[in-house]
């Protein structure tokens, strides 16, 4: 799913050898995936750190853990490190963490996230406005959080409403309610 090249393999397992707990790994995960915030990373992952369904791959001098949520956004993406003057710079390329990829089986957070950015944000950027999504609680209910324009604008109730909250539902089985986690009380980039 992701290709380390041979240099950036090396580079990661002496930046890993280097670390006090000998059996350190690295975990690799897409946060935000499939959304325009998409973001590749990868980070250091001591032992019992790594996630219940996450799968590890075996490097020359060190494990990986990838995140099996991130797969399908992970797919083409590149590792590889470049010496320069300053060093080097270890760098990821992954053409698809920030496309779309849902299906019926894909978690309900990247659902919500898909309608949110390619549904609803487009309509509210006309009014510097959006609204990202906080977390999922129990039961199916999606925190949200408004933002820009909307923050404070005294059509918000209308907008979370009418607009979110009815696109979400219809288009979302899994969500049984929406909530506004947004501090209203801020109105200075206010629409209205």
């Amino acid at each position: 799913m992701v290709e380390i090249s041979e240099s950036a393999q090396a580079y990661l397992a002496e930046l890993l050898g280097k670390q006090e707990h000998g059996d350190t790994a690295i975990r690799i995960f897409v946060s935000q995936p499939g959304t325009p915030y998409a973001e590749t990373c990868i980070a250091y992952c001591r032992p019992g750190e790594e996630q219940e369904d996450d799968e590890k791959i075996e490097y020359p001098g060190f494990s990986a853990w990838f995140e099996l949520r991130s797969a399908p956004f992970l797919i083409d993406a590149k590792v590889d490190y470049q010496e320069d003057k300053m060093g080097g710079q270890l760098t990821i390329k992954a053409p698809n963490s920030r496309l779309p990829n849902i299906d019926e089986n894909s978690p309900l957070e990247d659902k919500v996230n898909y309608v949110l950015h390619n549904e609803i944000n487009p309509g509210l950027a006309a009014h510097g406005g959006m609204v990202t999504l906080m977390e999922i609680l129990d039961g199916g209910v999606a925190v949200l959080q408004f933002g820009g324009g909307c923050q404070g604008c005294a059509a918000v109730d209308m907008t979370l409403k009418n607009g979110v909250e009815k696109t979400l539902l219809a288009q979302i089985s899994e969500l049984t309610a929406i909530e506004d986690a947004t501090d209203h009380s801020v109105t200075e980039h206010a629409y209205y």
